[in-house]
């Protein structure tokens, strides 16, 4: 529980289905040392008359998430710091605390369903399109999949709040939604200059595809592949970051054909089931959260590395990032690009 709308919504309506609730708040990250959010989820749950547990994992965080995000862009990837949050981090944490307590089911606000077939469960994604978060949920395994309640799955976020203005839970009612990564939502950059030594980070040169010099940047780290605006040049047409070589703090701009690749690798992968994945060729890949569905195909090589064939180019494929699999609204598995 976050103290915000969806967790809160989700434990009211859990209530309400008949469980005996017991709510969870992580401190993993407090940005300026606001608190506020666990006064919001302990006030709401005396409201409901629920047991309230603050576990802190502040430090966990650091070396999981906030380290690795750091370490991810200095050496010229695109990290995906929600997903492994959520894969190996929240919901282990949260089973965790279950199981200590003698507790079966467990739950979030994540706007997501699942869905049984052939002994297996699959992630499904939620009613609303625009919150649904089937993509960061690939990485699960089935004895966390099995435990796990999923209240928001059927709802939209419009439904959401006016349930909460309903019961009278005005504050939840109106929360914001939170905005892209939670230590640093509006630039991953500024984050980086306050997080990394001064003078690690140096300028370098940007580069064509020909190798011609171009002009200056700020340093690699500030760059990711697929990025067009913020890069300080005017060149009078459109050009994309295309690559970036971190030994040489270069980096390579091309126009958008460039960028296009017929297909990539993936390390740190999981499938739900190889049968339903590997060698067929009506799967979805999807390498953004919103966008980008292209068909594809699915090979396991002997290095233990997942080759994904595409039917169609993609652009912006970068080191990094993480790739899911579905078959129309199911989550079949992912990884991480390589």
């Amino acid at each position: 529980m976050s103290g915000g709308t969806d967790s809160s919504v989700a434990a009211l309506l859990l209530q309400d289905a008949g469980y005996d609730v017991t709510g969870v708040t992580f401190r993993f990250y407090e940005k300026d040392g606001c608190m506020e959010y666990l006064e919001d989820a302990r006030d709401l749950c005396t409201r409901l008359g629920i047991p309230h547990i603050i576990y802190d994992a502040r430090e966990l965080f650091r070396e999981r998430i906030i380290d690795y995000f750091i370490r991810e862009y200095m050496e010229g990837h695109t990290p995906v710091p929600c997903t492994l949050c959520n894969n190996y981090l929240k919901w282990p944490l949260l089973s965790q605390l279950a199981d200590e307590r003698g507790i079966y089911h467990i739950s979030t606000g994540h706007y997501v369903r699942k869905i049984k077939g052939n002994d297996h469960w699959y992630i499904q994604c939620g009613k609303d399109a625009d919150k649904d978060q089937s993509f960061f949920l690939w990485g699960l395994p089935q004895e966390i999949l099995e435990r796990m309640l999923l209240p928001m799955g059927d709802l939209t976020k419009a439904e959401v709040r006016q349930i909460a203005l309903e019961r009278g839970f005005l504050k939840a009612a109106q929360k914001k939604d939170s905005i892209g990564v939670c230590f640093c939502p509006m630039d991953y950059r500024s984050f980086l200059r306050m997080e990394i030594s001064d003078g690690t980070i140096q300028p370098g040169k940007f580069y064509d595809t020909d190798g011609n010099y171009i002009a200056k940047h700020e340093g690699y780290p500030f760059y990711t592949i697929g990025q067009r605006r913020g890069l300080g040049i005017d060149l009078n047409r459109a050009v994309f970051v295309k690559e970036i070589i971190p030994s040489e703090n270069r980096v390579v701009l091309g126009d958008l054909k460039s960028l296009e690749r017929m297909e990539f690798r993936l390390k740190d992968w999981k499938m739900v089931s190889s049968d339903a994945l590997l060698g067929k060729e009506d799967v979805i890949v999807k390498i953004r959260y919103r966008k980008q569905s292209n068909r594809c195909k699915v090979t396991l090589l002997s290095d233990n590395t997942l080759q994904v064939t595409l039917f169609e180019p993609l652009t912006a494929i970068a080191s990094g990032q993480a790739a899911a699999f579905y078959r129309e609204d199911k989550v079949l598995g992912g990884g991480i690009i390589i």
